[in-house]
């Protein structure tokens, strides 16, 4: 199950999809506005995002790029425009994938799926590097000031999920569910115990931080020292 979030302003189409994706297991919230949905997207951070481009208040390729510009969601693009003279300037602006209407519920999820497995692939292999912070997944190896960090495998996994979601806010149930895999939460002392070993690790503490730093009621990001 994946939570979606689906921009679309016809409402016959919003109210099939909704309910076609939902009966496939999906947690489903909708808006027929862009602005609405940007609102949406960045207050309840979905797993995917289906973006129509007809859209009543903003072209939907250029909420695409504010969008882009504050979150790495992975987005399908939903629209009844075809052709590569339409398709290629979305996709080059951050689009994932794209499905050209009419199509079924069925169809989308199966879109859905391959995306979501894609970007978590990539996501999961990638190095990263975030200001003098580097990861690297395959090799396991993490390295602050080109100096390596003695971390534990757990310690790693933490790090590198924050890291691959730089300047993003990720929970405390986010962490336990992705790289604990412990499904419906768990002891959030367990995730602050692990972070404040990390924050001693990196050379800082929770009241001066230079890389983790503490959203207060929301969780935690991982953003490079100013």
């Amino acid at each position: 199950m994946a939570a979606i979030l689906l921009i679309e302003d016809d409402v016959t189409i919003r109210t099939a999809l909704t309910r076609g994706l939902r009966e496939l297991g999906h947690a489903v919230s909708s808006s027929p506005t862009a602005l609405d949905g940007l609102r949406l997207a960045v207050q309840d951070r979905p797993d995917l995002v289906v973006l129509d481009l007809g859209l009543p208040d903003l072209d939907g390729r250029e909420l695409l790029r504010m969008l882009r510009s504050v979150s790495r969601v992975p987005v399908i693009v939903a629209t009844a425009r075809d052709g590569d003279h339409e398709m290629v300037p979305v996709l080059d602006a951050g689009a994932d994938d794209y499905v050209v209407k009419p199509f079924s519920a069925a169809q989308l999820n199966a879109r859905i799926k391959a995306v979501l497995r894609r970007t978590g692939d990539e996501r999961a292999e990638e190095a990263v590097t975030v200001g003098a912070l580097s990861l690297d997944h395959r090799a396991r190896v993490a390295t602050l000031d080109g100096a390596a960090l003695d971390l534990t495998p757990r310690e790693f996994d933490v790090l590198h999920y924050l890291a691959a979601r730089a300047g993003e806010v990720v929970s405390k149930r986010e962490l336990l569910t992705e790289v604990w895999q412990v499904p419906y939460g768990g002891a959030d002392k367990t995730v602050d115990v692990h972070l404040s070993w990390l924050r001693r690790k990196l050379g800082e503490t929770a009241s001066s931080p230079r890389y983790l730093h503490t959203v207060r009621g929301v969780g935690v990001k991982l953003v490079a020292p100013s």
